[in-house]
């Protein structure tokens, strides 16, 4: 059964093609299989979910006690030195 491959064009730093040609050169396959091999080996690689972020984030402002009130109360500060500033520099 024949395997569909697609042709495609990369450029990569000289450095990276160094490193890609080592690889290929250690586990003794072509630099097309090196790179197949590393790409699959990223993807497999588990990233936090979104999720996992902005349950981190939460926290954050939980520990911080930082509730919306505290949060508006801030960002009307911050806006209006950032006003006050930029009439400075109107000047």
């Amino acid at each position: 059964m024949a395997t569909t491959t697609v042709k495609s064009t990369y450029s990569l730093d000289v450095d990276t093609v160094r490193q890609l040609q080592a690889i290929a050169r250690r586990w003794n396959v072509s630099r097309s299989e090196a790179l197949r091999r590393a790409i699959q080996a990223a993807a497999k690689q588990q990233l936090p979910a979104e999720s996992d972020a902005l349950n981190a984030l939460d926290r954050l402002q939980k520990s911080l006690g930082l509730t919306e009130n505290i949060a508006r109360r801030w960002e009307k500060r911050v806006r209006s030195e950032r006003r006050g500033s930029s009439r400075l520099l109107e000047r």
